[in-house]
């Protein structure tokens, strides 16, 4: 097969062990998980512990207030799990009450878009049946991050800098911690961020206050969290505060102590997709992942053995895909508690061999999503010329290059240990530009609710106890019927584009999981974003400019709207693997600070 990247040289090298293997989205992170893999933990304790410390080393990306999707493969259970770490709406967030506001969409930042902090009740319920470890052995390296202090990486200073005058002139609180004697913090500085250190400090006290079984204490540990002083901080916070959000309006929150002691993280089963012989799993339908499912039932269709995976045809193909899959997203998604999901339907051969007809040799200008009678509902298409500065008030969900700072991100990571347990993880949220920081926990709480729709007739419109279609998309993959790939990456709309990159290069060009994660990238921004002001972008293609010169020209011949990035812009994949007892890892060079390790 021709091929127009050069795999001879990788940015790092692909690790392989048989003692375990960790790829996380931050240096320290990865260095925090082989720790607890050496102190006799499992993948999933390390995990936990990888998860807290990424909260501190990260802020600007996730937060303690965030959410997460959870997919592990436990080796006693022998089956791939999703723990759904995912807050729903609060009791209070109706669609009567935002119009009463005159919104017609759920703000970008502040509280009003705060849904029900998931990601501590996930973790802890994650370490007590999937686990060995202690609560204060996972949460130890976190607090201690917290209160010694971590350097800073350049992104951090960036996001900063971007909603500095927002914490100046509205976010009081946020200014006091992220503006250190009035300044914006330089890159390489250490950052410490005591009140947070004492929140989970004594969240651990009172933990191990239980006494009697490592059961117990994760226990006491998730209901002080859901029922004690972090509850009752941020009920009061919300309640007496009115935030400056995107609306351009302050606004009081609707999340109360009452939603948080009502809630708990759970497990549920994936859904998967055969292609070739893997078999690919993602959280359900209360996240975008069923996108990555439908662009491979769609690709099933054409021969990429044959292709360049740099090449235009390529890159054609899975851009088109991907318009197809994700303008079924933004119609038939949701929370499946809510809304009957036609699953089966979107991946079936039938309906993919008709939406393969609409492919072309020339890109698609519309937003065209499938038909089923009695499901769905389609939504209108806001165009707008650029996505890079909608707002300098803390929006979105960030990625790498040319997203800009203020718009947020996300973590990733990506683990295997020597007796085969898998975990893949993308937590995000509660980043630090999403909204205040609560002066007595040392976080702010996440703005998932913007994915909701003003619509009572969409499955994905706002509703109390419903959750948010998240963009938040890990992914394990099966191969012969043996557990073989855990992989993701941050990016909000970008992940399930990047991600399916990924799987297709190891596929059909035989890339290992580095030369997979450093060939060049690119995505399409077809659709309506995910994230306040929900803009569109029709026909745009961004890639990085190592894609060939002429690529790029067949690509605009094609139709495209090309827009040429930098040479390290999109993505941040990490990934994992395991075959035959040996155990392989890889991490994204682009933005210089991701890493695998392992032994």
């Amino acid at each position: 097969m021709p091929t127009s990247f050069d795999t001879s040289f990788t940015t790092r090298p692909e690790i392989t062990g048989s003692f375990g293997v960790v790829a996380t989205t931050h240096w320290i992170a990865t260095a925090v998980g082989m720790g607890i893999l050496e102190r006799g933990g499992n993948a999933l304790d390390a995990g936990v512990a990888i998860a807290f410390v990424l909260q501190v080393v990260e802020p600007h990306l996730n937060g303690p207030g965030g959410d997460v999707p959870i997919l592990i493969y436990d080796v006693q259970k022998g089956k791939p799990q999703v723990i759904c770490g995912q807050g729903p709406a609060p009791a209070a967030a109706t669609i009567d009450r935002f119009r009463d506001m005159e919104l017609d969409l759920v703000p970008g930042s502040g509280l009003l878009a705060a849904c029900i902090p998931g990601s501590f009740d996930a973790y802890m319920l994650l370490l007590r049946d999937y686990g060995t470890m202690s609560v204060e052995d996972v949460l130890a390296p976190a607090i201690s991050y917290a209160r010694n202090g971590y350097p800073l990486v350049p992104r951090i200073c960036d996001t900063i800098a971007t909603v500095e005058n927002l914490f100046r002139e509205h976010w009081l609180t946020s200014a006091a911690l992220y503006l250190p004697n009035g300044e914006i913090p330089k890159a390489g500085e250490i950052f410490r961020n005591v009140t947070l250190a004492d929140t989970y400090a004594r969240v651990l006290s009172e933990a191990k206050s239980a006494g009697g079984t490592r059961q117990a204490q994760i226990e006491r540990a998730r209901k002080m969290w859901s029922q004690g002083f972090i509850a009752e901080a941020v009920d009061a916070f919300c309640r007496k505060n009115a935030v400056m959000d995107s609306s351009g309006t302050p606004h009081h929150g609707l999340l109360t102590g009452q939603d948080m002691a009502g809630w708990s993280a759970s497990i549920e089963a994936p859904i998967s997709y055969g292609y070739h012989n893997y078999t690919v799993f993602k959280a359900g339908t209360w996240t975008q992942g069923l996108a990555l499912l439908q662009q491979l039932a769609l690709l099933k269709g054409y021969n990429l053995d044959e292709l360049d995976p740099c090449g235009a045809e390529f890159i054609h193909l899975q851009v088109e895909c991907a318009k197809l899959a994700f303008a079924d997203r933004d119609v038939f998604y949701g929370d499946p508690k809510f809304s009957d999901i036609p699953v089966a339907r979107l991946l079936s051969d039938s309906y993919n061999v008709e939406r393969r007809k609409l492919i072309t040799h020339k890109a698609s200008m519309e937003l065209m999503p499938g038909t089923i009678p009695g499901f769905g509902k389609a939504i209108g298409m806001r165009a707008g010329g650029s996505r890079e500065a909608v707002s300098a008030i803390g929006t979105g969900e960030p990625t790498v290059g040319r997203i800009s700072a203020e718009r947020g991100d996300t973590v990733h990571f990506d683990i295997i240990d020597r007796d085969g347990n898998m975990i893949s993880v993308t937590p995000s949220g509660g980043w630090l530009q999403s909204s205040p920081i609560i002066p007595e926990l040392g976080f702010c709480l996440g703005t998932r609710a913007q994915m909701f729709w003003l619509d009572e007739e969409h499955p994905a419109s706002l509703q109390p106890g419903k959750r948010p279609r998240s963009t938040l998309s890990p992914t394990l993959a099966m191969r012969e019927g043996e557990p073989y790939l855990a992989w993701g990456t941050p990016g909000g709309d970008q992940q399930d584009q990047w991600a399916t990159q990924l799987l297709l290069r190891h596929i059909h060009a035989g890339y290992n999981l580095q030369q997979a994660i450093d060939a060049p990238a690119w995505h399409t921004e077809h659709f309506p974003a995910s994230f306040w002001p929900r803009l569109a972008r029709p026909g745009v293609l961004v890639l990085e400019s190592r894609i060939a010169p002429e690529v790029v020209k067949d690509l605009r011949g094609r139709g495209h709207i090309v827009e040429v990035g930098e040479n390290w812009s999109e993505g941040r994949l990490t990934a994992a693997s395991r075959e035959d007892g040996w155990l392989r890892a890889a991490a994204n060079p682009r933005g210089m600070q991701a890493y695998a390790a392992g032994r």
